[in-house]
């Protein structure tokens, strides 16, 4: 009801019904200089509407921490007609299961390396150009479709970033 009575009194303000001396509303008189204050006050403040989640919609329950695993940068070159026609790189967080599986993940690193760059040879062969966007979406069902035959641990993968460039 406040963002309402907010909005009133700005759409108004803006439409020029707020008068030299001022403008009352609800029993409180708001004059032009105080205005601005209140647009600007109600602007910065955050109004707690409904909370955020997430996507993927599968949270962490209450008592559990997230069992993050980062790997480095991963570059493999786009592959067209024959010819290197740019690089497709991406960085990856591996999300496990339970701290064990974190604790495995960290020590089998290079053969969880190794399935993502043959994953990733082989998006780049079909799906990606340097001259449009990168399937994401794609891209992170096939990485964690290879990574999960290889460590079954893994919740879910998180592309932190990702870009193809032309060459």
């Amino acid at each position: 009801m406040a963002q309402l009575d907010t909005f009133w009194l700005i759409s108004s303000y803006y439409r020029g019904e707020v008068a030299a001396g001022g403008i009352a509303y609800g029993g409180f008189e708001l004059r032009r200089g105080s205005f601005a204050a209140l647009a600007l006050t109600t602007a910065l403040v955050p109004f707690p509407i409904g909370g955020a989640q997430a996507s993927g919609g599968e949270g962490a329950g209450v008592g559990e921490g997230l069992h993050l695993v980062p790997m480095n940068e991963v570059s493999v070159p786009i592959i067209d007609a024959d010819r290197v026609n740019g690089a497709l790189r991406f960085k990856l967080v591996l999300e496990a299961r339970d701290a064990g599986a974190a604790a495995g993940m960290t020590a089998h690193l290079p053969e969880l390396r190794a399935a993502t760059v043959a994953a990733a040879l082989e998006f780049a062969r079909l799906n990606a150009s340097g001259l449009r966007a990168v399937d994401a979406a794609q891209l992170d069902r096939d990485l964690t479709a290879a990574l999960r035959t290889t460590e079954p641990g893994l919740s879910r993968l998180l592309i932190v970033e990702v870009a193809a460039s032309r060459s």
